[in-house]
């Protein structure tokens, strides 16, 4: 894939583009001979913004990679970062946006100070609450999908100005019902980025998967 690389250090996610097309691609147990031909996929099928999670093997490597295949058309962050060694790590690799399945106040504090974008998870109106108070970025509501759309109806009326990132069972037939409920941004994993898939390298059906994320939105 011809594109430009950019140096580990110094890129920040572009907010305004990503609320365009508020789409969040999960990559776990991704390996590296997969990198290229994923972001190639991903470009060529709408999606901006992909996270590799920590707890992928060599996974800060494997960010690197990724920042480099991709240049600036897909912006690149981490997730399940749980501590702040891991968002050290994530940052010297590239990564230029940070997520969290819980609130890591020292991980959010860092970001805020140094303008990167972070979303910790949080489920119960108290957490979400403390999240966005530390200054999330976004809310990662997780997992959505034990009380489903209803329960962000219910989270964004006494919260309207909190922005909620949607999360675990995801997909693109209910996608539109997360955002019409409240949500911000949603995010897909394992139902696009299946395993099987990237080994047989059927790149293909994960390129279906995410037009068909995208459609939703658009």
């Amino acid at each position: 894939m011809a594109c430009a690389a950019r140096k580990s250090k110094g890129f920040k996610m572009d907010l305004q583009k990503f609320r365009v097309l508020p789409l969040l691609g999960i990559v776990r147990g991704i390996a590296p001979q997969e990198i290229e031909p994923l972001v190639e996929t991903s470009v060529a099928s709408g999606l901006q913004a992909i996270e590799i999670t920590m707890n992928t093997e060599g996974a800060a490597d494997l960010i690197r990679q990724m920042t480099t295949v991709a240049g600036p058309e897909l912006m690149v962050g981490a997730g399940t970062v749980r501590d702040t060694h891991q968002l050290h790590q994530a940052l010297g690799a590239g990564a230029s946006f940070i997520v969290m399945p819980t609130l890591v106040e020292p991980v959010v504090e860092y970001c805020q100070e140094h303008g990167i974008a972070v979303f910790p998870g949080a489920l119960t109106p108290g957490e979400i609450h403390r999240a966005w108070q530390n200054g999330a970025t976004m809310v990662k509501l997780f997992p959505s999908s034990c009380f489903g759309p209803s329960y962000f109806k219910e989270i964004k009326a006494p919260f309207q100005d909190i922005e909620l990132l949607a999360c675990g069972g995801i997909t693109p037939e209910n996608a539109g019902s997360y955002f019409a409920a409240g949500a911000s941004a949603v995010a897909f994993g394992g139902s696009v980025f299946n395993p099987t898939w990237l080994r047989n390298r059927e790149f293909n059906k994960i390129g279906l998967r995410i037009e068909a994320f995208v459609q939703s939105v658009r």
